[in-house]
């Protein structure tokens, strides 16, 4: 969505620096901008040309954006979606974007992706548009033994064993954004201690005495169980024992907001750090740019030249 370009080219940053001082190492891994590697937009276009409507109107996150606007999308059709699209202002790079995503992950030919359950669907819409380039474009001229080599690996999900998807503290059935109004529904980095404690304190739950993880039936306490066994790294079996001697909520918060603001400690400290050597977030980010590029631009030829452009 259209953002204020001096708040975006700052978030970057600090996205960056927020990303490192969690422990990316520049030197293992590549850190880069997406803007500053054109053929994201390059390969999301050829994408484009094969994807189906039909499959980016099935997607869930679209639906929600679009049942916001009152949109019924059971019946979806090419009509329906430029009727509302003009008459709401939906945008096509709302509705597009995991093809985006798809070119994200497929130019750097990515086998294994972290992703929350949220995003599961986005990622089987990669597996297929990598599916459907393969069997188009992989020419006979790159035949071995009688099959066609494939250009782009189907990727696998890597789903976090504990805390799949951390739901809003002000309401629980909703996942914890950055772009809830509401600051108090989400923990940020930058979250001092006090604040923690203020925000977990004030969390949803509910009046039944002790610990026990039943999203259906208590989702606010079973939302800070999963934060708490993700804070301490442990499965939500183990994090459930380690509550059992808890009866009151506030004890439970107590003991939630300890583990947040003890995992964050090493981070916010470094946080500080290189907040203070932004020239060093930026070095890392133009590195990261070339390095990105070069293996980008050598995946964009094998593309150019299977469907004919080169």
């Amino acid at each position: 969505m259209p953002q204020d370009p001096n708040t975006l080219r700052q978030a970057k940053i600090d996205m960056a620096t927020a990303l490192l001082a969690c422990g990316i190492d520049p030197v293992r891994s590549v850190l880069f901008e997406q803007s500053r590697v054109r053929a994201h937009a390059e390969l999301a276009w050829i994408f484009n040309c094969i994807t189906p409507v039909g499959w980016l109107g099935r997607m869930t996150q679209w639906k929600s954006k679009m049942a916001a606007k009152s949109v019924p999308t059971e019946d979806f059709s090419v009509n329906q979606l430029e009727n509302h699209t003009n008459k709401e202002g939906l945008k096509m790079g709302l509705f597009d974007y995991p093809v985006l995503q798809a070119a994200d992950i497929l130019l750097y030919k990515g086998t294994l992706v972290p992703v929350g359950e949220d995003q599961m669907q986005h990622l089987e819409l990669a597996r297929d548009i990598a599916g459907a380039f393969n069997k188009l474009f992989c020419s006979s001229s790159t035949k071995t033994k009688g099959k066609k080599k494939a250009i782009f690996p189907k990727p696998e999900a890597i789903v976090p064993p504990s805390a799949k998807r951390v739901m809003s503290l002000r309401d629980p059935s909703c996942k914890m954004s950055k772009s809830d109004p509401s600051d108090y529904s989400r923990l940020n980095l930058i979250d001092s201690p006090d604040l923690i404690r203020n925000k977990i304190g004030k969390a949803t739950t509910d009046g039944i005495r002790g610990v026990t993880y039943d999203p259906v039936n208590r989702p606010g306490v079973s939302n800070l169980l999963s934060i708490y066994a993700a804070m301490r790294d442990i499965e939500i079996d183990e994090a459930i024992k380690e509550c059992s001697d808890i009866t009151s909520t506030k004890a439970f918060k107590e003991r939630v907001s300890d583990a947040v603001i003890d995992r964050l400690h090493p981070i916010q400290s470094e946080l500080v750090r290189l907040q203070a050597d932004q020239g060093y977030v930026k070095q890392v980010l133009d590195q990261g740019a070339v390095k990105a590029n070069e293996v980008a631009n050598a995946t964009m030829e094998e593309v150019y030249k299977a469907v004919g452009l080169r």
